[in-house]
């Protein structure tokens, strides 16, 4: 018998020190002033921004879940790393921080250094887009773990906020409004539902037209997460936010009460916004009942901003000058702690 190694029993050194070589000009570009050493050491050493008098570290990790099945399925894979940052930084941006740095991790069947570099330029975009560094990560190689061909992929935001300026949601009060920012589109939630209708039940492949939407299936389901944190920034700045929410698995009514305090209900009006068509397409082949779309979807909501109804009209104009769309959702009444749609 020839001598094993460890390239024989499935993991390649040589391709993991090339693919850290890949990444590191890549991680680079995204460097902040408070980044003392980043990729390549052990550990990454971030300093504490100035201007803050009593800082708190604000964290998040998270993941894309199975939207990676389509990237598989598409051999498309220079945005997933834009969904792993936003699924981070638009939790840290929730509560007012201001995202500092990121972290990722890739496990994989194989090590292949140009998929790697595809996967961490869309981190690095995701990045950019949120202001924050990427200083470091981990790429393992686990061939008795995933499938030949796939991945898994986490991610781990730090944010910055002054104690004395977060956002919880104890201020919120009936009479708010309640705004919302538009989704991109699926952004990373129900897609095992979503993968199911697509391509059980229509039998449609990546590359066929999306019915409703003028798209492939590839290109509207791949569509990135919105990242929010720089026209949110902007707002804080500007008015008094109460509340904040992320608009994640479990859509409008899983995510908006984990900000509202008890005997506050988000009353929203359904006719205040169209989800984009692919939602619809969605509902109609898969016969899908509208309060499982809300549970399951985002509904073309990606974001939701609770703020005194005296602020509402100066948010809008700034949130739509730091182009987003922005929609007047309801208002937060006095009940029991949830979100009500009306029609």
């Amino acid at each position: 018998m020839n001598p094993l190694t460890y390239r024989a029993a499935g993991v390649d050194i040589d391709a993991g020190e090339d693919a850290v070589r890949r990444i590191a000009p890549l991680a680079r570009a995204t460097a902040r002033p408070e980044v003392l050493a980043g990729v390549g050491g052990f550990a990454a050493f971030v300093r504490v921004p100035s201007g803050y008098r009593e800082p708190v570290m604000v964290s998040s990790a998270d993941g894309v879940g199975t939207k990676l099945k389509v990237a598989f399925l598409a051999d498309r894979h220079d945005t997933v790393g834009v969904d792993l940052v936003a699924m981070g930084v638009n939790d840290v941006l929730v509560h007012g921080a201001e995202p500092l740095y990121f972290l990722d991790y890739i496990g994989t069947a194989r090590l292949d250094p140009a998929r790697v570099e595809a996967i961490v330029t869309g981190v690095v975009a995701g990045c950019r887009l949120a202001g924050c560094a990427l200083v470091g990560g981990e790429t393992a190689e686990l061939p008795d773990l995933y499938a030949p061909g796939e991945y898994d992929l986490a991610g781990f935001a730090v944010g910055i906020a002054e104690r004395s300026r977060i956002v919880d949601g104890a201020r919120v009060r009936p009479g708010d409004v309640v705004l919302g920012l538009a989704s991109s589109g699926l952004h990373s939630n129900g897609y095992a539902l979503a993968r199911r209708i697509v391509f059980d039940v229509m039998k449609l492949t990546v590359d066929a037209m999306l019915p409703g939407t003028g798209r492939t299936v590839a290109d509207e389901l791949l569509t990135p997460t919105r990242i929010y944190a720089k026209p949110v920034r902007a707002l804080l700045e500007r008015v008094e936010v109460r509340a904040m929410a992320h608009v994640t698995g479990g859509g409008l009514p899983g995510n908006l009460p984990r900000v509202l305090p008890e005997r506050c209900c988000a009353r929203i009006s359904r006719a205040a916004w169209t989800p984009p068509p692919v939602f619809a397409t969605l509902q109609r082949a898969g016969q899908i009942a509208e309060a499982e779309m809300f549970r399951a979807f985002n509904m073309g909501i990606g974001y939701v901003i609770v703020l005194p109804p005296t602020d509402a009209d100066l948010a809008i104009g700034v949130l739509r000058d730091a182009g987003e769309t922005v929609l007047r959702l309801g208002e937060i009444v006095a009940g029991e702690r949830g979100v009500e749609l009306v029609a």
